[in-house]
């Protein structure tokens, strides 16, 4: 007998869902590793299988025997093991007993803090044989199934209805039941082309006999990449270039076992409906992957994956093409019918569509949106009436037959239907731009006026869920709160926005009359926003103590916020940074224990005495004239630098001269001298909180 042997466990089903199926595949691998580390059973590679009807994983070299371990168990101390007679107390009695030994059969364990009594034994490891149908069970059991299926008259509960069972350790079966099925060494293939009980000999050989014996590719990975390829060549012999959508691919990956990726048409008139929505009937409704020509125009063919390899390939791709003729015809029917209709007429029915129960309707969010939108226009140059316009449209086309059919064209149907009413091309963008950024990563709106709408939407967000005390708790945000935040911080930011956020934020409560109940709304959200910047930050690599130091001093203006951050990370990277720092920290630190002192009168150049102290003063005077107009130009890297100047006066002035000295006047004064060369540096950012 080896001392490793390979390892294969299959579930066969029915179909699973093809958008969870990798998700499960990962979590039923790291289960059954977890095991596997839990019982110390070394091994090689362990390797995930996932397709339509089957979750599997092969273990390589997997170790056919714990090692044997010998145990010693920790009881009761010696002292409150036995009383002043010398007989076992209670304690010491339930030790012996839980471990099923007798009191004499327990040893001493002397050690620096005492004696204590333990139980010594040597335990016998456990077969892989043993082990492994436990461990396998305890990974299914752990698999994310939010809704479990029974089946027929059984009580078991999986994702879908379990067909068969596979355990091997290298050529034998490990015998289990699971999930009412008993374990086997055989599988089955693809329901078309393999339709016969397939023997697999050993877990090696379980990837390549599904491929050549049974027409299944079983390795996910394998055959996500193999479809991209048959795409991509497809596109090629177009002329195109496919829209490989990333989650439909995997998605796809998720429904063939044998793709075959095959190339069809549809009617040139279609393409008279706006692209986005034909893409989103070929995505979602056929899971076919759209093609576009050299400038970008979508071309009237698509591109489906086929689970099976017809000998009439004619007839598959004229049955997808009379599938495809009827979403199509759909979407057209949606577009033709909303086209016939304002955006304008359908700001009544927004009355009947509510937005939050305690916030509203659909129609009152627009008029808060309108209102907040048309007070952000005048702080970004942007067109006040056309973003109030722009506003009570933004929702409209939530209830087009259209958007109800793909509710992700929300935002794109709205520019297409304001370019149809003739509203003017700045609102139709500022419609489609007002969802952006959609997710991490994600462009911002490009114009002013998408800006303030894209703002005004997700502070109104904000200041209403947190208005009803609803904010998001832990991994709970139905309103995605984290992500609204983010964006406005993300717009302000990249697009260089000069926004007073206090001021969007008290505007935006004023537009909700006496609907919110939270008296701390703005302070929370404003928080949550900054918080939001923070963690922005911190992925971005910026040192926490540089975003700490800038809050200290700013966190109103976000723009002017980002510029402060860059200006301080650019100042740490200066050799007089850490001085200049460790120098402010003292200042604060002899500040702060003279709190009551008054400082108001300023510095008294008569009163300076030392060398040292007359040569900071002055300096300061001579930097204050330098940086006073890079402060009102906002250019913080150029006025640190300037400052950065300072070290050498600064380190002489602690070197040569005594704060605490008895005389009130000319302690006050070079106290006084302390503050303003503290404040010079405060302009831009509490740089004593850097670290090194």
């Amino acid at each position: 007998m080896t001392d490793t042997n390979d390892f294969l466990f299959e579930l066969g089903t029915e179909e699973l869902p093809p958008k969870s199926l990798k998700k499960l595949s990962e979590a039923l691998g790291e289960g059954i590793k977890a095991g596997l580390e839990k019982a110390a059973l070394n091994h090689s590679e362990l390797k995930l299988f996932a397709s339509p009807r089957r979750l599997a994983v092969v273990i390589t070299d997997l170790q056919n025997q714990q090692a044997d371990q010998h145990v010693e168990k920790r009881g009761p101390a010696l002292k409150a093991a036995f009383d002043v007679d010398g007989n076992p107390t209670k304690a010491c009695e339930g030790f012996a007993r839980s471990n099923n030994v007798s009191v004499e059969q327990l040893d001493k364990l002397e050690t620096e803090k005492g004696t204590w009594m333990v139980y010594r034994f040597h335990k016998t490891g456990q077969s892989a044989q043993a082990l492994m149908p436990t461990i396998c069970q305890q990974a299914l059991k752990n698999l994310p199934i939010p809704k479990p299926m029974r089946w027929g008259n059984f009580d078991y509960e999986f994702i879908r209805p379990v067909r068969w069972c596979i355990m091997m350790l290298g050529t034998d079966v490990v015998p289990i039941e699971i999930l009412g099925k008993s374990s086997s060494n055989i599988t089955y293939g693809h329901r078309v082309h393999a339709s016969d009980a397939i023997t697999i000999k050993a877990p090696r050989d379980y990837e390549s006999t599904l491929e050549t014996q049974a027409y299944v590719i079983a390795d996910f990975s394998k055959r996500k990449n193999i479809i991209k390829e048959q795409i991509i060549k497809q596109a090629e012999l177009q002329n195109a270039t496919a829209i490989i959508d990333e989650a439909l691919l995997s998605e796809v990956t998720g429904i063939v076992e044998w793709p075959r990726a095959l190339t069809a048409s549809f009617d040139d008139d279609f393409l008279r409906v706006p692209a986005e929505a034909l893409i989103a009937a070929m995505q979602d409704h056929q899971k076919s992957f759209a093609l576009k020509d050299v400038n970008g125009k979508l071309l009237s063919r698509f591109i489906f994956v086929s689970n099976i390899e017809s000998k009439n390939q004619a007839e598959v791709i004229q049955g997808n093409e009379r599938v495809m003729r009827a979403r199509l015809a759909d979407a057209a029917f949606f577009f033709d019918a909303d086209c016939k209709r304002s955006l304008e007429s359908h700001i009544p029915k927004l009355k009947n569509v509510t937005y939050q129960k305690k916030l509203g309707s659909l129609y009152d969010k627009s008029v808060r949106v309108a209102n907040l939108a048309h007070h952000i226009a005048g702080f970004i140059s942007a067109p006040a009436n056309q973003a109030e316009r722009a506003g009570m449209l933004s929702k409209c086309d939530l209830v087009t037959d259209m958007v109800f059919e793909f509710p992700e064209l929300q935002g794109t149907m709205g520019y297409y239907y304001a370019l149809n009413d003739n509203e003017p091309e700045a609102i139709a963008i500022a419609l489609k731009e007002a969802y952006l950024p959609r997710f991490s990563g994600d462009e911002c709106p490009e114009t002013s006026l998408g800006c303030a709408l894209a703002l005004a939407e997700r502070i109104d967000t904000l200041i209403g869920i947190f208005g009803i005390n609803q904010q998001p708790t832990g991994v709970k945000d139905p309103f995605k709160c984290r992500r609204q935040a983010l964006g406005i911080v993300r717009i302000v930011i990249e697009k260089k926005l000069d926004l007073d956020l206090l001021q969007a934020l008290k505007h935006s409560v004023e537009t909700y009359g006496d609907l919110l109940i939270n008296k701390d709304v703005i302070e929370q959200v404003h928080a949550f926003i900054v918080e939001r910047m923070r963690s922005w930050y911190l992925d971005r690599g910026v040192s926490h103590d540089s975003v700490a130091a800038v809050l200290e001093r700013q966190s109103n203006q976000l723009y002017d916020f980002e510029q402060r951050v860059i200006a301080v990370e650019e100042f740490r990277k200066l050799v007089d940074a850490e001085s200049l720092a460790a120098a402010n920290k003292r200042v604060s630190r002899i500040l702060i224990k003279e709190g009551n002192a008054d400082l108001t009168n300023g510095v008294d150049s008569n009163l300076l005495q030392e060398a040292a102290e007359q040569q900071l003063a002055q300096l300061i005077q001579e930097k204050q004239l330098v940086v006073s107009p890079l402060y009102a130009m906002a250019n913080y890297s150029q006025a640190l630098t300037e400052l950065a100047d300072l070290r050498p006066a600064v380190d002489s002035f602690f070197d040569e001269v005594m704060v605490n000295v008895d005389d009130e006047k000319i302690r006050h004064n070079r106290l006084a001298l302390l503050a303003k060369l503290r404040g010079l540096f405060l302009e831009v950012a509490d740089i004593s909180l850097l670290q090194k």
